[in-house]
């Protein structure tokens, strides 16, 4: 009689309750397999792309902070909402970041395993043959008088004249071979996925390591690739400012040709350059040619004008010559905004400064003064002049493009003028202070780049394309035959199979094989019945 204690003793232990460490980590292994599906790497691939698209159709920083500027006078109240999303500045936003990442993690999951195993697919025969062959896509049967062996040598010596990698068994169901072909599909298809990764590592090295500064550049003007001197400039994590590029540039003439819709035709700026220590070259470069010096590239993304001012003072003293540009605020006409402000007027502790609007050819309609043509035919200028305290010294950042409003509201800086102004014109002052409108000059919104990984992410496009070629015009072919005996009498029956990834149509393929072995068991045959034949 079984006791209590035995019956409990053979009782079925019940499964312990999953630890919380295993669930924890089975939670992150689903994850990693989801990130890691190619599925995955397609969806953020197509969010990149997505992504990338307002940073095509809205001005960027890195690329022109002037156009950017105009955006926001044109858009007062949709552009700081952009600003905040980040899309003056798409390519440097922590979104942007986040699925560059999140697509470098799922390629290097998905493809590291699959060339691995691609890898050792390269090394490995060829799979034994199906037990039905019938049953693959293209399959045929040829009936020959030769034996077994002789047969798949025929068939075999066929299948390496078409230089496919060829096995032979002896199989459970009689002699058979199994060849195969077409790697070079699948390699490149882990070349292309490769390359990609490669071409995100380039892009990012350009990122850690690259900078680019822009800066408008009057004609006369001279800049260094210094951070101090830009208008705005970007630089990587990695970067160190002595490790940039010595290079400095003059710019000497800037021309720009308008077709008659007044559209631009082409920008081109003559300037002089040269890296520190030695002598000075002179080029040309415009908006697709541009500069490369020691692998810094300076291009012309823009251009505008610099009304040139002199300003006389009672006591005799003057300023003669001064220039500021003025940043375009409507891109057709290129009339545009500006201002000029002097240090201190001789003698006193005040400042001057001049705001206005110039246009390079100029209409003054109803006293408003409007550009009508973006050629500088007959350049006018409208001032408004202010005297007062403008914080020059005051070690605050301002803008050097406009003058502040709040020290206008606040009173610290008084309107003392103001006029319409041509070439040679002057307005005089209640003081006696004499300012003229001298002249004009052109400037070009330069941008100095510096990408190391340029070369690399050529590189790695040129075998994006060669792998994808592969992918497309290489086909990965699987032959299989098998040798059995005939059912009525001597001879042997060939069963012939094929499987075949990347082409759509494989029957011609096949049967053009299948008659070629076809007729060459049928030579074979011949020859061994007719020896001196």
């Amino acid at each position: 009689m079984t006791t209590t204690i035995e019956k409990a003793a053979a009782a079925p232990v019940p499964p312990s309750a999953p630890s919380r460490w295993g669930a924890v980590r089975s939670t992150l292994l689903r994850w990693w397999r989801s990130l890691t599906a190619m599925r995955t790497a397609l969806i953020l691939l197509f969010l990149l792309a997505v992504a990338a698209i307002p940073g095509s159709l809205l001005p960027q920083r890195s690329l022109s902070q002037s156009q950017v500027t105009g955006y926001f006078a044109e858009h007062p109240d949709l552009a700081p909402v952009l600003d905040k999303l980040f899309l003056f500045d798409v390519f440097g936003s922590p979104w942007f970041a986040a699925i560059y990442l999140l697509l470098f993690i799922s390629l290097i999951g998905c493809v590291v395993p699959r060339a691995i195993e691609h890898a050792r697919a390269v090394v490995a025969a060829p799979p034994p043959a199906p037990r039905h062959l019938h049953r693959l896509p293209d399959h045929r049967t040829i009936d020959s008088e030769l034996d077994a062996a002789a047969a798949l040598d025929v068939v075999e010596e066929e299948l390496r004249v078409r230089r496919f990698r060829v096995v032979r068994r002896d199989g459970k169901n009689g002699p058979e071979l199994s060849a195969e072909k077409g790697f070079l599909k699948e390699t490149g298809n882990v070349v292309f996925h490769f390359a990609l990764l490669a071409l995100l590592l380039g892009l990012a090295g350009g990122k850690l390591w690259g900078y680019e500064g822009s800066i408008l550049v009057t004609e006369g003007d001279r800049f260094c690739n210094t951070f101090q001197q830009y208008d705005n400039y970007r630089e990587g994590a990695l970067v160190d400012a002595a490790d940039m590029t010595p290079l400095c540039v003059t710019l000497q003439d800037f021309r720009a040709v308008y077709e008659e819709n007044l559209t631009a035709a082409s920008f081109t700026a003559d300037i002089d350059y040269g890296l520190a220590g030695s002598a000075s070259r002179n080029t040309t470069i415009g908006v697709n040619s541009p500069l490369r010096a020691d692998g810094g590239r300076v291009y012309v993304t823009g251009h505008g004008f610099s009304p040139v001012f002199s300003v006389t003072f009672p006591d005799g003293e003057s300023f003669t010559d001064i220039s500021a540009p003025f940043l375009p605020s409507d891109l057709q006409t290129l009339g545009s905004q500006g201002a000029l402000k002097l240090p201190d007027v001789p003698g006193t502790d005040t400042q001057l400064a001049l705001e206005g609007f110039f246009a390079p050819t100029g209409s003054v309609q109803g006293g408003v003064l409007t550009s009508i043509d973006p050629r500088p035919l007959d350049p006018q200028v409208a001032l408004i002049i202010y005297e007062g305290y403008l914080g020059l010294d005051s070690g605050l950042p301002q803008s050097v493009y406009s003058i502040d409003q709040t020290q206008i509201d606040r009173g610290t800086l008084e309107r003392v003028g103001q006029a319409n102004l041509k070439v040679g014109e002057s307005t005089t002052l209640a003081d006696g202070t004499v300012v003229t409108f001298s002249g004009v000059k052109e400037f070009a919104a330069m941008q100095l780049s510096h990408d190391p990984g340029q070369v690399w992410v050529l590189g790695a496009a040129v075998a994006i394309l060669v792998g994808l070629l592969g992918m497309l015009l290489l086909r990965r072919e699987r032959v299989f035959a098998r040798a059995t005996a005939g059912p009525d009498g001597p001879g042997t029956v060939v069963a012939v199979g094929a499987l075949t990834r990347g082409s759509a149509d494989t029957a011609p393929r096949f049967t053009a094989l299948t008659d070629d072995v076809a007729a060459a068991l049928a030579r074979r045959t011949r020859s061994q019945e007719n020896p001196s034949s």
